[in-house]
């Protein structure tokens, strides 16, 4: 039995010491083009083709300044919730319906990418 209890509690410490599993910047990108391109523009400066009827324009989100001055939570949260959860515009749309799980994470991981 306690055998049992030791293998166990190895194979328990083996599995919460496997590292994190790693975004996918390409699936990111690709949901990134599906849901966030039309605004943001293919690679994240802002200049999607609704982005002329939109005020305030959208974020270039390949600004260098502006991706050190955000986490990758307050990324997430402006995807799930959209803009006014975190007092930016309204236009923003909340994408948590269509975007959560490895999708979120990969598209934060392609808008990151975006700074390189």
């Amino acid at each position: 039995m306690r055998k049992i209890l030791l293998l166990t509690a190895a194979a328990a410490l083996c599995v919460a010491a496997a590292p994190a599993h790693a975004a996918d910047v390409e699936a990111g990108k690709a949901k990134f083009q599906q849901f966030c391109s039309a605004c943001h523009g293919p690679e994240g400066h802002g200049d999607g083709p609704a982005a002329a009827a939109l005020k305030p324009k959208p974020r270039s989100l390949d600004d260098p300044e502006w991706q050190k001055s955000v986490d990758d939570e307050h990324i997430k949260k402006v995807i799930v919730e959209g803009g006014a959860a975190v007092g930016l515009s309204p236009m923003m749309t909340a994408w948590g319906h269509a975007l959560k799980g490895d999708d979120l994470e990969n598209v934060v991981a392609y808008i990151r990418s975006l700074d390189d």
